[in-house]
């Protein structure tokens, strides 16, 4: 038996079970704080919201029906639709959202306290509240169900972008949320979405913003020692020609998170105060070490 096979995989058992343990308590801290925007700032000021979570604060205006309660049947219908669209480990993470949010919405809902009645106030702290919120879950690996859902199955069979199509649906459902609340709270809800909408975003990408690193000194040796054993960063060397001089020279290029930058121009600093620098942002990184796929469905807002 290769028992460094075996302890290899336990570890690596131990460590995935770790990372889900971690990914199902920030979705559980994200429906909370998303419970709290939708029924301490939202309903009270009579505000709407976009997709399925705004057919259910409609819903809960007409007929007073249960914000959770309605929430869960309308997510889990849609669920049972599309679930094939999604591989194994979303759809378990999406169940786990629906419930969680749906459970909090239900919890939070009956409560009388109205924080503020300043509908301006409370049209950006909903948004940001129930940006945050999802922007957790979606970091987390994952998804609000919903129009999540329809917007998938729009892509496979319409061919629409996924992200086209949940901002169709957002739009449909504010515009229709006209002659339930009026056009004044409409028009605020448009404000909702958007700070929600940006908020998803900062959270999603924002956080984990990376920019590359191009180095060209005469001391590179030097330099990628320092970066790869204080860093604990993995370089890339590359060889490069001056157009001038001719001399060759290695060109180091790196990608780090933007708080490292600092750091990294000490470093590189005290090995060549001549070495030549520049800086890009990274729009996105594919591969192993990586973002995951976890953080591609950042952008499916609601």
């Amino acid at each position: 038996m290769d028992y460094d096979s075996l302890i290899a995989n336990l570890i690596k058992e131990v460590l995935k079970m770790k990372q889900t343990f971690k990914d199902i308590i920030l979705i559980l801290i994200g429906a909370l704080i998303f419970a709290v925007g939708i029924n301490y700032f939202s309903i009270p000021n009579h505000l709407s919201e976009g997709g399925i979570i705004g057919l259910t604060v409609i819903a809960h205006y007409l007929f007073h029906w249960s914000p959770g309660v309605v929430n869960f049947i309308l997510n889990m219908v849609l669920f049972l639709v599309g679930y094939k669209f999604f591989e194994k480990r979303t759809i378990i993470y999406t169940l786990i959202t629906i419930a969680a949010c749906s459970g909090f919405l239900y919890v939070t809902e009956n409560t009388s306290k109205t924080i503020t009645d300043n509908t301006l106030l409370a049209s950006i702290f909903a948004g940001l509240l129930v940006g945050v919120g999802l922007g957790i879950i979606f970091r987390a690996g994952g998804t609000s169900g919903g129009t999540t859902i329809i917007a998938r199955m729009a892509n496979q069979y319409f061919g629409w972008s996924i992200g086209n199509a949940m901002l169709l649906i957002d739009i449909i459902v504010v515009a229709g949320s006209v002659f339930i609340i009026g056009l004044e709270k409409a028009m605020y809800t448009l404000i909702v979405v958007y700070v929600g909408a940006k908020a998803i975003d900062f959270i999603g990408d924002k956080l984990d913003e990376r920019v590359g690193v191009f180095v060209i000194s005469n001391h590179s040796e030097t330099i990628l020692h320092e970066i790869t054993t204080k860093m604990l960063r993995g370089i890339t060397v590359l060889e490069g020609r001056g157009g001038y001089t001719g001399t060759n020279k290695d060109v180091l290029y790196v990608v780090i998170s933007k708080q490292e930058i600092v750091r990294l121009k000490d470093i590189i600093h005290a090995s060549d105060e001549n070495a030549y620098v520049t800086v890009h942002s990274v729009q996105e990184i594919l591969g192993k070490g990586y973002k995951s796929e976890k953080t591609s469905l950042v952008k499916s807002v609601r």
